[in-house]
């Protein structure tokens, strides 16, 4: 019995080191790293360097916490929405009334982020299971109406120790919570390596 115990412990481990890949660990990481910085939230229009522009860094939304971290990894979420944009624009919504992409603005749009995800990631299943959001996921809901919010699965458990939580930016800044099934989740996705 107790080698039997020691074998079904081992499988877990092995699946759950094999779930978390080295690339979805630094994506988890980058992101709490942001819970650090001191933002204040801001959907003010900005406009940025191409490739590689940011925000003020004490300013932000929630999608700038996506793209913060990808940055962090080499990935410039900026350039591949823009570059996507230009190539497939009719794919992308038109809710903004645009008739051609801005490199100031697209990627820190949820829906465009969604889109882009959906075309160059992996799209999963949305579910109400905890163990189905993995750290380095993201995860997109419907706060109401049309508002949209994004936010990344990270490695810290809940105080209940159930889900992973979430790095995001509803207006408090950057920060690490318990958020997961808060709102209508639309979108679940893993994108990069």
């Amino acid at each position: 019995m107790k080698t039997a115990l020691s074998f079904l412990l081992l499988l877990v481990t092995v699946f759950a080191t094999v779930a978390q890949t080295p690339f979805a660990t630094r994506l988890s990481n980058a992101a709490i790293e942001l819970t650090k910085q001191e933002v204040v939230y801001d959907p003010s229009y900005f406009v940025l360097k191409y490739p590689g522009g940011d925000v003020p860094a004490d300013r932000g939304v929630c999608t700038d916490v996506i793209i913060r971290a990808y940055r962090k990894l080499d990935i410039d979420l900026q350039k591949d929405v823009h570059e996507d944009m230009r190539a497939h624009f009719n794919l992308y919504p038109k809710i903004w009334g645009l008739k051609k992409p801005d490199k100031n603005i697209d990627h820190r749009r949820v829906p465009n982020l969604m889109v882009l995800f959906s075309r160059h990631g992996k799209t999963k299943t949305i579910t109400t299971n905890p163990k189905d959001y993995i750290p380095g996921d993201i995860v997109c809901w419907n706060l109401g109406g049309n508002t949209t919010h994004i936010g990344l699965v990270v490695d810290k458990k809940s105080a209940d120790g159930k889900r992973n939580m979430i790095v995001h930016n509803i207006g408090a800044g950057q920060v690490l919570e318990d958020c997961l099934f808060e709102h209508k989740i639309i979108g679940h996705y893993q994108y990069g390596e």
